[in-house]
């Protein structure tokens, strides 16, 4: 062994030890392996950047830019909106129907945005059904995962690979070569996971707007003059299965109706106060059906008639906290106005306390007013000029910048949609490869304005990117200075005399290990040139190796640290570690076994 390879292992054993008690961030880290591998003298200053022009890098970013956009334009909650009519299903019945869909789209769209989607609507349910979260949200994470393993741009790993196989002069894989390995897995899985839910928490519920105090925006809104509301009653408007609008109450001529029916009619001039979550508000205020007050001179002067008014396009959406001493205390959202906030405009509050009767707690009804109180969160809007004095407020603490969220339309969802269906088709029929056909799918997002580069520069999550970047690097220096052929030979006495089955059984546990607690991008580009070179070695085809540092990369089941979506489920505080241990082990080791025998047998 050379001192060269000495010191690679050297850096590759202190990077998986940075990795797996996440002492940095990734990109950090990223950062730290080309310096370090530059330093020393292992690639050259034009490969320690070479990541950043990866086909892998870029395929992943024109992927991330066409996910944002049809995330933003409703697409994921499109295609995962009849869920919530599943709510009558028993539990046996809704963990697999759940995995299913959520294994199938996340095959095409990326998967931490679909799991994240399912967190959204499974605690939705849990919250209004008394449907126990704790059963659906692992089994969702899973399922996201195995269904990224099924196609080629199911997720960033398979990129990974693929590209690396190319360098090393393999053929490329298309988009759906590997696809009926993973339904296989898949299956096995929902199987599995639905067999086993009995060993996840239950019969305890988390409220996380209890746990973190929170509670849904309260508003007031003026129906319009040419608003498609009038004449139509409340039931029929907000009563549908997943609409998060109540009318709490409604004024109308001058008398109040404290506890509006589902079969009241809305007419023009009606003024109503509304509870909803953040992004109905936006889509409120953006409607013209209705007119948000914004301050009590609007809600007198303002005639009905009047159209939603232009918004500055410079205009950010800001939560605030009221704190001990704050000027605004005591003061209500209607006499609130643009000079106690210095050129901000409120648009709603939401209450500290819970609104388990809110008729009683946010306003009196003799004085029509909803007064702000320590604890309480107003949700105002602002210009950037105004911004920098609202920060200058005392006892006054900002909590969130809300961008716009720019109100998604059925054109803006279906050409999103047909989008993500061109790319699909240029890569699955072979038209064009996958980095292609991702860019073609890129620039007609932007082109068609789907979605803004604005918002791509904020909604990119560039530590993927940078993790990428800084990982291909070590892979030109496991080349550059023989450590792969160093590895795949000593492997090789490993495997002498054993049978194809153990081979392709090692390589696959090993993988998966290493992925529990290591980055799965990581793992992948660690492990994917010493498979190649073992099989080269071996004189035996390629692919049955790739494949099983394709799928055991994306297995990360066993542990919560592995992959994004595992972390995301368990950051929220309901499961512990051995939950993950327990379930994800016993899946891990079933695939395992599965994938072994699938794989020796193709070789």
């Amino acid at each position: 062994m050379s001192l060269e390879i000495i010191i690679l292992f050297a850096i590759i054993l202190l990077v998986i030890f940075l990795f797996a008690l996440e002492v940095f961030p990734v990109d950090k880290i990223a950062f730290f392996i080309m310096v370090s591998l530059l330093v020393t003298n292992l690639i050259s200053p034009e490969e320690a950047i070479s990541g950043f022009s990866s086909p892998a890098t870029i395929t992943v970013l024109a992927l991330m830019i066409i996910a944002i956009g049809l995330e933003n334009n409703g697409v994921i909650e499109w295609l995962t909106h009849g869920l919530r009519k599943l709510r009558g299903l028993s539990l046996v019945l809704m963990v697999p129907v759940f995995m299913l869909i959520a294994g199938s789209i996340s095959a095409f769209i990326n998967t931490t945005a679909v799991v994240l989607v399912f967190v959204k609507i499974i605690n939705e349910l849990s919250l209004r059904y008394d449907i126990p979260n704790s059963k659906l949200l692992l089994p969702i994470s899973y399922a996201g995962i195995i269904g990224g393993s099924c196609t080629l741009m199911g997720t960033s790993t398979n990129l990974i690979v693929n590209a690396e196989s190319v360098k090393r002069g393999v053929e490329r894989f298309s988009f759906f070569e590997f696809s009926w390995y993973g339904i296989i897995f898949m299956l096995i899985t929902i199987v599995i996971v639905s067999l086993m839910i009995r060993f996840l928490p239950s019969g305890k519920k988390t409220d996380l707007a209890a746990d973190y105090d929170l509670d849904e925006f309260i508003t007031k809104g003026i129906v319009s003059k040419d608003s498609s509301l009038v004449g139509k009653n409340m039931g029929e408007v907000f009563g549908k299965d997943g609409d998060e609008i109540e009318v709490v109450r409604l004024k109308r001529n001058g008398v109040i109706n404290e506890y509006p029916g589902k079969y009241t009619t809305f007419k023009e001039g009606d003024q109503l106060l509304l509870r909803c979550n953040m992004e109905q508000l936006i889509k409120l205020r953006e409607s013209k059906d209705l007119t948000i007050i914004k301050n009590a001179e609007q809600e007198v002067a303002e005639p009905a008639n009047n159209e939603a008014e232009d918004i500055e396009e410079n205009i950010q959406v800001v939560e605030i906290l009221m704190l001990p001493n704050s000027p605004l205390i005591g003061k209500s959202i209607k006499t609130v106005g643009w000079y106690d906030l210095h050129g901000a405009v409120p648009l709603a509050i939401r209450k500290r306390r819970s609104f388990r009767n809110p008729r009683r707690r946010i306003f009196d009804q003799k004085s029509d007013e909803i007064e702000l109180r320590v604890g309480d969160r107003l949700l105002v809007e602002v210009t950037e000029n105004a911004m920098q004095h609202l920060r200058k407020m005392e006892n006054v603490s900002i909590l969130q910048e809300y961008e716009e969220i720019d109100i998604s339309t059925r054109q803006k969802r279906n050409l999103s949609f047909g989008i993500l269906l061109v790319v699909i088709g240029l890569s699955a029929f072979s038209i064009f490869p996958i980095l292609k056909s991702a860019l073609i799918g890129c620039f007609l997002m932007i082109f068609l304005k789907c979605i803004d580069l604005g918002k791509i520069y904020s909604q990119v999550n560039w530590q993927i990117i940078f993790l990428l970047a800084g990982m291909i690097p070590l892979g030109v220096a496991m080349d550059n200075t023989g450590a792969d052929k160093w590895l795949s030979e000593n492997l090789l006495r490993l495997f002498d005399d054993k049978t194809d089955f153990i081979i392709i059984g090692l390589l696959f546990f090993v993988t998966m290990f290493l992925s529990g607690f290591v980055s799965n991008n990581a793992t992948a580009i660690i492990i994917t040139p010493i498979a190649i070179t073992i099989a080269a070695n071996l004189k035996m085809d390629p692919k049955p190796f790739i494949l099983a540092v394709l799928f055991a990369s994306n297995f990360s089941f066993f542990t919560p640290v592995g992959y994004q979506t595992n972390t995301i489920i368990y950051g929220m505080g309901i499961y512990r570690f051995r939950h993950f241990f327990i379930i994800g082990g016993v899946l891990s080791v079933v695939l395992w076994i599965t994938a072994t025998i699938l794989l020796s047998g193709q070789l």
